[in-house]
């Protein structure tokens, strides 16, 4: 397995959907990648920081804003 390969393979290792035969590859990989070890853990965080935001609701936008936004627009 390559670099190329592995990054195809990130969202089912982290989800544990890998075939055990292709995460022993994959992890075979890791072990000897370390450039691959720090893409996966920037996949992760970034897996996670984007779960936080879509838990976060949106605070309502004033109405006061909403329509200088449009009238600002028109002119």
């Amino acid at each position: 397995m390559n670099c190329e390969e592995c990054t195809g393979f990130l969202h089912d290792y982290l989800a544990g959907e890998l075939p055990d035969k292709q995460q022993r590859i994959f992890e075979g990989h890791l072990s000897l990648c370390p450039q691959c070890v720090v893409y996966l853990e920037s996949y992760r965080k970034t897996l996670a920081l984007g779960a936080l935001v879509a838990e976060e609701p949106a605070e309502p936008i004033p109405e006061a804003l909403v329509h200088a936004i449009l009238a600002a627009r028109t002119v």
